[in-house]
């Protein structure tokens, strides 16, 4: 009898282990996306795990498939269609297929100015016209636009520092609230479909629902991170993310000294 026990005791570990690990391996789900108003499919919607950063786009067909686990985000956007996040519920991995609407939004066209910066049109004189000292950039052969570096300029340095000894500082608090955020940095840019992504986008949108923050608090993260404004308006999010990035980089190996 004594026996017996240990046996059943064992064969029921063994079977709530199996049943834990199947619960916690990651399953794929698919599903169609579709325009909310004419029913038509939506071909290339951006779709992204947000809680394992993983990404994925819809066919002509607005099919898709992505893997993830139970109560997961995904995050689907589309220019010009209002973004969505669903919840992955036990439902969906069960049924595996789903139908997602995005619903079209009315986008108010901005006025735009463009300032000139009264170019001759002989590389020696403009050269010198246009600005790109103050902005800290580093000009790469064979780039037609300047990559910034902002850690790297001279008051960098101190701004990341001071704020490691000022715990009001809002570099501070984003980089401590953040921190589990901002350690998944590296598995969003090892992933080829968010690469693409953010490299296309301008919005901030993306960014701010991988890193939690809002897309107000972007500006002035960059802001303490010593970038400029111009770079803050012109760079993609791919720029951004690698920005932050490094300023986060930056962060933790001073505060570690």
């Amino acid at each position: 009898m004594k026996y017996f026990a240990v046996f059943f005791f064992l064969l029921f570990s063994a079977v709530s282990f199996a049943q834990d690990a199947e619960s916690t391996a990651p399953q794929r789900v698919s599903g169609y996306i579709i325009n909310d108003d004419s029913k038509q499919p939506l071909p290339n919607v951006n779709i992204i795990n947000t809680n394992k950063v993983r990404g994925a786009k819809s066919d002509s067909k607005g099919y898709f498939e992505i893997d993830v686990q139970p109560n997961d985000t995904i995050h689907f956007s589309l220019l010009g269609f209002q973004s969505l996040r669903i919840r992955v519920t036990n439902d969906w991995i069960k049924n595996k297929v789903t139908r997602i609407q995005l619903t079209e939004k009315a986008i108010a066209l901005e006025e735009v100015v463009i300032a000139p910066f009264n170019l001759t049109g002989y590389l020696e004189i403009d050269s010198k016209l246009i600005p790109t000292k103050e902005n800290y950039r580093y000009s790469i052969s064979g780039l037609t636009q300047g990559y910034e570096a902002g850690e790297y300029s001279p008051n960098a340095f101190g701004k990341v520092l001071g704020s490691i000894f000022n715990p009001a500082d809002m570099l501070y608090n984003f980089f401590g609230k953040n921190s589990r955020e901002l350690k998944k940095l590296k598995d969003m840019k090892k992933d080829d479909t968010i690469r693409n992504l953010l490299e296309t986008k301008y919005d901030r949108e993306t960014i701010a629902v991988l890193l939690g923050i809002s897309k107000d608090e972007i500006p002035e993260i960059m802001h303490r991170c010593n970038y400029s404004d111009a770079f803050i308006q012109s760079a993609n999010d791919l720029q951004i993310l690698d920005a932050i990035s490094g300023c986060y980089e930056q962060y933790k190996v001073l505060k570690r000294n």
